[in-house]
């Protein structure tokens, strides 16, 4: 099978360990370079892939996947922004599952989701669209991810766990199982969340309590949900 093309949007250290976990599936992924807004990068090689330019070139490349390589506790929907404002149909957006990441069979995930190594998923559950899972992140039974969710690395989410679009649960947090965790919410490292996290809201400590009851967002506007799915 010939890999196919892949374009990273994003040239940070994020970037970097996604282009490692495509370039441990040599046989699916070919990346070709990212785009990155900040034109200091411009020209630059990230890993060995050229930086061609700003994120707007996305269109000189329309036979390539794409990956968004963005995630910010101080902007927790910056992936779902970016996605809406690209407008891309569902099928151009990569799925990179790292082959060191445990999943089951009928596990199903959102395209443009990030599965790096040493991510466990237990039993079979669906998860939404552009989620990013760190390393060493644990999900368990009865989980319910929706789209835009970034989990740091060792994220531990007991059984039931209902994480909203777009929040961030912040490096070693542990959440309770049956627990929810709102849209757009943000959870910090090392939190232990014992009850619900309204939407916005910032937690932190153990046990988590609130912080601020509300977090920026990269624009003004909220998306609408993505549903395809692709079977991993």
């Amino acid at each position: 099978m010939t890999p196919r093309r892949l374009l990273l949007v994003g040239a940070g250290g994020l970037a970097r360990e996604v282009l490692a976990a495509a370039r441990a599936i040599p046989d699916k992924w070919d990346p070709i370079g990212a785009l990155d807004d900040n034109p200091l990068r411009h020209g630059a090689l990230l890993d060995g892939i050229p930086v061609l330019g700003p994120i707007g070139l996305v269109s000189d490349h329309p036979e390539a996947a794409i990956v968004l390589c963005l995630a910010n506790s101080r902007r927790p929907g910056g992936r779902l922004d970016m996605a809406q404002s690209l407008s891309l149909p569902p099928e151009r957006y990569a799925t990179i599952v790292h082959p060191f990441a445990s999943i089951p069979a009928g596990f199903e995930v959102g395209e443009g989701s990030v599965l790096l190594a040493g991510a466990v998923v237990t039993a079979p559950v669906r998860i939404g669209a552009h989620i990013l899972a760190m390393p060493h992140v644990l999900i368990t039974h009865d989980d319910a991810i929706e789209d835009g969710v970034t989990m740091a690395g060792r994220v531990t989410l007991s059984g039931g766990v209902r994480i909203g679009r777009a929040a961030y649960v912040g490096q070693g947090a542990l959440v309770r199982e049956n627990v929810s965790i709102g849209s757009r919410a943000v959870v910090g490292m090392g939190a232990v969340v014992l009850g619900d996290v309204p939407d916005g809201e910032v937690w932190v400590g153990s046990p988590a309590r609130v912080l601020r009851a509300d977090t920026p967002v990269a624009h003004p506007h909220d998306l609408t949900p993505v549903y395809a799915r692709a079977a991993v």
